[in-house]
């Protein structure tokens, strides 16, 4: 069974976002063996420096690194990365597990975004639009979509 390990960084507080996560972590549970792994953020001062920024997201890359199984495929969500359907994510985790690889990892940086020697590491840099999300969301998001195109790839009606 494909083992799916979700990195973020930052943690979920309001109620409904930890719903939300639930369901679908239920409704993955009979296409994956899914993993919730929460980081903590980088604290920073109120306004930055870019250099502050910078180590900050170097220290969160870090732990994040030290977090990835060996032999995983990483696909790290950033604005910058490709944009695909639901299907041609079907069919990329699918050529992931037909190239022998049983675990895959997601990135989703906090507030900040996510080190660009990181993004740059991961055999997928994938965005679900220009637009900017909050990492909440983005959670919520990246899940949903992981689940259609693991239904998708079982012949299921989610999608449809």
């Amino acid at each position: 069974m494909l083992s799916i390990r979700l990195i973020c960084v930052g943690k979920l507080g309001e109620k409904f976002w930890k719903e939300a996560v639930k369901e679908y972590e239920k409704r993955l549970s009979g296409y994956c063996k899914l993993e919730i792994l929460e980081l903590p953020e980088q604290r920073l001062p109120d306004k930055p420096s870019d250099g502050q920024i910078t180590s900050a997201l170097q220290k969160e890359a870090e732990l994040i690194r030290s977090k990835i199984p060996q032999g995983a495929a990483v696909i790290a969500m950033c604005i910058e990365g490709k944009t695909m359907s639901s299907e041609a994510l079907a069919d990329k985790i699918a050529e992931f597990t037909l190239n022998g690889i049983s675990r895959l990892v997601i990135l989703i940086g906090g507030s900040c975004g996510m080190d660009e020697q990181l993004k740059k590491q991961a055999n997928l840099r994938l965005s679900m639009s220009p637009m900017t999300f909050p990492h909440h969301l983005a959670r919520v998001m990246v899940l949903e979509q992981v689940y259609r195109a693991l239904n998708i790839a079982a012949g299921g009606k989610y999608h449809k």
